[in-house]
């Protein structure tokens, strides 16, 4: 993915200079583009790692570059003049260290402070992309399976959204299908006055399902009932389509009620809103000679898989792969998107592979996987219990996702009352501080590990605060405000008229970590990794307390400049909150 030039992303204004030292050091390669890195040693912030590639290139073509490291000397040599650079040196092989300035950098920050930590945000190149996540059944509960889906899909789209993108947030619930056949009937059976009711009184839909399921398999008779009825729904039999249509409006509200409480925002299209695109989907995929009969099932032949897609099933139904490829030939058609973004667990890889190959073989995407439009599957891993088996409840049950939350806001709001904090705020502070800290540690534990890795739901570790946790990074934050507050000073008067340095290492430590904020939100959009980001926000809580154990700030010489960088510190930790879906807290 390229970026367009970003106002905050150092990286990039160094490549700008270092395009111009390549070009008159290797006149006659001018495709070569610069490869900066950030520094981990105590050598320099940044390095050019050009050389060796280069001197392979021109090796017995240009004679006065020796080696490596000649290449790399002459690329320092060649730097033009920046105020962007305090020094440069070149280590083994022709590494080309780069040490910024102070100046520069605090030039940066104070620009920040006035303008907006928007001015950071990376601007990428594609202008519209569709984030497929959360995605529940009707009649069934969100669970902890749906966690993950839900949280990294919020996350990914925020980060996509703060970078310029226009962002289609879909919900591709499972509304139709096989399954409401025996729901249909079951609800007949059981309000044989239903369509009198405005509302039907259904008062536990999980309970319904399971009831409706059971009688689904025990009842010959009932179950031919159900399927009978699945014909009729898919027929559009108006009777059908209304009991349909409840069903789905009850699960519609217990998800819109979970979905507020995490703050996602999401829009529903689901199956049924694909199912009239199928037909002429199939159909044009059959011209163009892709879709042939197998074993009385329609089927489409994918190069490496032992088993073909199947599209059409032996009785003439339609499934997910049908489905699926609706929905992506709308999204490229109809939505014009030009990044399709699948977020589901890791077992569902095969499944979308075989659909993205299907759609390039039909011509709908280019062959190359880095050219645009372009379809990404975001798998993860499980949430695992302490038995290192799927999280459940002692009675085998998955874990409702409602209950979750509830357990997450009781155990955050007894650890504030074990505080004092019941007495010195009032019970609205006390309730909505609790609800920021418990999901908050909920959705961090789950974002900060590479998405890819299993991982163990402990309240006990999430709540921690100590570590890498949401709690730590709140307490942070919470801190710094605390430290503005008792200043006395106005911020916004100061960063009108005062001047920030970054004279002390640690200073300057958390000066360059701020400055690196636009490169990460690139990195974790490009890579769709959201652990890149809590990762920066975990570093910058350790520079922020390692500054502030060495630099007193409230009543030193340094007082304003030190604020300042508090208070930019402030804006790009709250910045990483929203983007993770998580509520700054302002005191604890």
């Amino acid at each position: 993915m390229s970026a367009e030039q970003s106002v905050g992303n150092v990286k990039q204004l160094l490549e700008q200079v270092f395009v111009k030292s390549l070009k008159a050091t290797v006149p006659n390669e001018p495709d070569v583009r610069p490869t900066i890195a950030c520094c981990t040693g105590s050598f320099g912030d940044y390095q050019c790692n050009n050389a060796m590639g280069l001197f392979g290139k021109i090796r017995g073509t240009m004679p006065e570059f020796r080696n490596p490291r000649s290449v790399g000397e002459a690329i320092m040599r060649n730097l033009p003049e920046t105020e962007m650079i305090e020094s440069c040196s070149v280590a083994g092989p022709g590494f080309v260290n780069v040490v910024l300035s102070r100046t520069w950098l605090a030039k940066r920050i104070q620009k920040m402070l006035t303008e907006g930590v928007e001015t950071w945000a990376p601007k990428l190149s594609i202008k519209r992309a569709v984030v497929d996540f959360s995605s529940p059944n009707i009649a069934k509960e969100m669970h902890v399976g749906h966690l993950r889906s839900t949280i990294i899909g919020d996350t990914l789209a925020k980060i996509l959204e703060f970078s310029g993108v226009e962002v289609l947030r879909r919900n591709h619930v499972g509304d139709w299908g096989t399954q409401f056949g025996m729901l249909i009937e079951f609800l007949f059976e059981h309000f044989p006055r239903w369509e009198d009711e405005n509302d039907i009184p259904i008062k536990d839909l999980q309970a319904f399902y399971k009831q409706s399921k059971k009688r689904f398999d025990d009842d010959a008779i009932f179950k031919e009932k159900a399927q009978k009825a699945v014909v009729q729904l898919q027929g559009g039999e108006p009777k059908y389509l209304k009991a349909w249509s409840q069903i789905c409006e009850i699960s519609r509200r217990e998800f819109q009620n979970l979905y507020e409480r995490l703050g996602v925002h999401i829009e529903e299209k689901g199956e049924s809103f694909y199912n009239p695109y199928i037909p002429s989907v199939l159909e044009g995929l059959k011209n163009e000679g892709l879709i042939t009969e197998s074993e009385g099932a329609q089927v489409i032949k994918i190069e490496g898989k032992r088993i073909p897609l199947i599209v059409v099933k032996r009785d003439g139904g339609f499934n997910y792969a049908s489905t699926d490829l609706a929905a992506l030939w709308y999204r490229l058609n109809e939505e014009k998107a030009d990044w399709i973004i699948y977020v589901t667990d890791a077992g569902q890889r095969e499944h979308f592979e075989m659909v993205f190959h299907a759609a390039k073989k039909a011509g709908w995407l280019p062959r190359e996987d880095n050219e645009y439009p372009k379809v990404t599957h975001v798998g993860f891993g499980l949430v695992l219990g302490e038995d290192g088996k799927r999280f459940r409840t002692r009675s085998s049950e998955v874990v409702r996702l409602v209950d979750l939350l509830d357990e997450a806001k009781n155990r955050s709001k007894l650890a504030l009352d074990q505080r004092g904090k019941a007495l010195e705020w009032t019970k609205e502070e006390l309730e909505q501080t609790a609800e920021a800290v418990g999901y908050g540690a909920v959705k961090f534990f789950d974002l900060r590990d590479n998405r890819n890795t299993n991982y163990t739901f402990n309240f006990d570790q999430m709540l921690k605060d100590k570590g890498k946790t949401a709690v730590y990074l709140l307490y942070t934050h919470a801190r710094i405000c605390s430290i503005i507050r008792k200043s006395g000073k106005n911020v916004e008067e100061l960063k009108k008229g005062g001047e920030l340095a970054l004279d002390h290492a640690d200073e300057r430590t958390l000066g360059l970590h701020l400055l690196q904020f636009s490169e990460i939100v690139e990195e974790a959009c490009t890579n769709l990794l959201p652990n890149v980001l809590c990762e920066y926000l975990y570093g910058l809580s350790e520079d922020f307390t390692q500054f502030y154990t060495n630099c007193k700030v409230n009543g030193s010489a340094e007082e304003t400049s030190r604020l300042l960088l508090c208070e930019a510190t402030a804006m790009v930790m709250r910045k990483c909150f929203e983007l993770l879906g998580i509520t700054a807290v302002y005191k604890l």
